[in-house]
């Protein structure tokens, strides 16, 4: 038994690295699909499920965009603006007030 906690320890450690190295692809083919017509806070204000970006990226690939690493993209956009994270802060003004 005490064989196999180190063995799961390490399983478990390069998992979670691979998903790490998923997110980073995500990230890196996000700037290159999404930033070009995008501003990051239109995209980083959305929070969908798993179908919803889904859809959004069907729509966007409709319209031209080309994927290198689709699946890391929506593995990026669901770690980070699924509908299960919270909204990001209003963007405020220099005075302190909401921007509309």
């Amino acid at each position: 038994m005490r064989k196999w906690i180190p063995i799961a320890g390490w399983l478990a450690a390069a998992a979670w690295c691979a998903d790490q190295a998923t997110l980073d692809r995500g990230r890196q083919e996000e700037q290159r699909s999404c930033v070009p017509c995008h501003s990051l806070r239109l995209i980083h204000s959305q929070r969908l499920s798993k179908a919803g970006w889904n859809k959004e990226l069907d729509k966007m690939g409709g319209w031209g965009t080309t994927y290198r690493d689709r699946d890391a993209l929506l593995e990026y956009l669901l770690a980070n603006y699924g509908d299960d994270k919270p909204l990001p802060a209003p963007a405020m003004s220099q005075d302190g007030a909401a921007k509309k």
